[in-house]
């Protein structure tokens, strides 16, 4: 909470926003970007009560400039004391474009197809059987599927459109099939394949090893994008061969959460880029140097 005398100081500072100098109004603009967060409800107050399209204006940039630094702290803090936690980079990642975005609200959605899931698990089922019960709960009974008509889309990269739509491309599908697998302690983690992200499923290893696992200690890959086809590593050599990419081990191995998120800007990024908002585009690689 600002103390009274912030408050009245913030104050005085948005009544300038129509200060007719760009040179004053910068120095306005860095003092109120000063407090950060809890500058945004005043702003907004002060953006419903003026009728000057100027003023408002200037109110939207200084708001989004503070929930992009914001957004940047979020994510240097994930990277460097929760990236184990590969919900939250989502959440982050989606924030950037739905920046008022209620995290609950997501959560109870993703726990409900949890429950799901969970209600028909057992301690006996194999791996393979497993991954069908998931493949059936999210497939089948909630409807997800590869939206192939619009792939390069940025909606298909935000968990939010996700879970309404039930829409996604094969790296957001992807990171939710991971999300709900862990979350019931199936030791399911993604693989950084080139123009596909796929996942493997592995035998029963610590979070903080995962980006060392190697093949041989992979049970079987899954195919996020394809109603969770499962497939061996034939198959990855196969695709990488008709790719013509010279042969690395990362392609059978599994990544680590960072490397998930990082590949998730970098495709919201190249959506961006290929519908022409170039200024998003710029605001997303500042932020991306984060991870």
């Amino acid at each position: 909470m600002i103390v009274k005398e912030k408050y009245n100081e913030l104050n005085a500072l948005i009544s300038l926003l129509d200060e007719p100098s760009n040179q004053m109004f910068d120095q306005i603009r860095k003092k109120i970007l000063f407090y950060g967060i809890e500058a945004i409800p005043y702003l907004e107050d002060a953006w419903n009560n003026s009728f000057d399209n100027i003023i408002q204006e200037r109110i939207e940039k200084i708001i989004h400039n503070i929930q992009l630094s914001n957004l940047k702290e979020y994510l240097k803090s994930w990277k460097e004391k929760n990236y184990y936690n590969l919900f939250k980079g989502f959440f982050f990642a989606t924030k950037y474009q739905y920046p008022e975005l209620n995290e609950d609200e997501i959560k109870e959605k993703i726990e409900k197809i949890k429950r799901d899931i969970w209600l028909e698990l057992n301690n006996n089922l194999t791996a393979l059987e497993k991954v069908k019960v998931i493949n059936h709960i999210l497939f089948d009974i909630h409807r997800f599927s590869g939206n192939k008509s619009n792939i390069d889309a940025p909606q298909n990269l935000f968990i939010n459109n996700l879970l309404e739509t039930k829409k996604g491309n094969h790296l957001s599908i992807g990171i939710l099939y991971i999300i709900l697998a862990q979350s019931l302690n199936i030791p399911i983690f993604g693989v950084n394949l080139p123009q596909h992200f796929i996942l493997a499923y592995v035998d029963e290893i610590h979070e903080e090893k995962i980006s060392s696992v190697n093949e041989n200690e992979v049970l079987f890959y899954i195919n996020p994008f394809n109603k969770g086809a499962v497939f061996t590593q034939r198959e990855i050599e196969l695709f990488v061969k008709h790719l013509k990419l010279k042969p690395s081990p990362l392609y059978f191995k599994t990544c680590d959460n960072i490397v998930i998120i990082k590949r998730l800007f970098d495709n919201i990024i190249y959506s961006y880029k290929k519908l022409g908002y170039i200024e998003k585009v710029e605001e997303l690689k500042t932020i991306v140097t984060v991870l």
